[in-house]
């Protein structure tokens, strides 16, 4: 039989205040960022559920579209909004998986587009995205095993950002909480 190992997306975000300074600092270390790619995201809570709650233990959906392709994904946040279990799976059809994510109970809540450019550093995956009306932030994100706490996961991807020594001031909210 197949058992399917289970890990947990952890992320660690930055609102970034000098992008260059930053694109300096990641090139000295290494880390080539991809060319950018437009992100649209629609996001989804539980019927009844209204942004002020806990999202601890609710589940939270999203439908992304990037360059033509569809991705459907449920977050489950654990230690925090930032430390969740995660499952994903590409759709065919946008206008009908939010149809589908609708009669589900969810409610669309709100549309996040962002402008994303990707990159790795060792194992953490990085993003830097400019997010229509909210700015650019840094996004370093890691897959940990259910045994590796959440929050330490987090404090560690925050020491690595510290070490760039770059203005870049950490949030605990994810974009639709922003």
């Amino acid at each position: 039989t197949c058992q399917r190992v289970r890990v947990r997306e952890i992320e660690a975000k930055f609102r970034v205040g000098d992008v260059e300074a930053l694109l300096l600092a990641l090139k000295a270390r290494g880390v080539e960022l991809a060319p950018p790619v437009v992100q649209d995201d629609q996001a989804y809570a539980l019927a009844g559920w209204r942004y002020g709650q806990s999202k601890i233990g609710v589940p939270f959906a999203r439908l992304r579209t990037e360059a033509g392709r569809h991705v459907f994904t449920v977050k489950v946040p654990g230690d925090n909004e930032l430390s969740c279990e995660e499952h994903e799976t590409v759709v065919l059809d946008r206008g009908q998986m939010h149809a589908a994510v609708v009669a589900m109970g969810f409610t669309p809540t709100v549309r996040i587009v962002k402008t994303r450019r990707r990159g790795g550093w060792g194992e953490v995956s990085l993003c830097l995205d400019d997010v229509a009306g909210l700015g650019v932030f840094l996004e370093l994100e890691r897959l940990v095993p259910p045994e590796v706490p959440g929050l330490a996961a987090q404090a560690e991807l925050a020491d690595l950002v510290a070490a760039l020594e770059v203005d870049a001031e950490r949030v605990e909210e994810t974009y639709d909480s922003l």
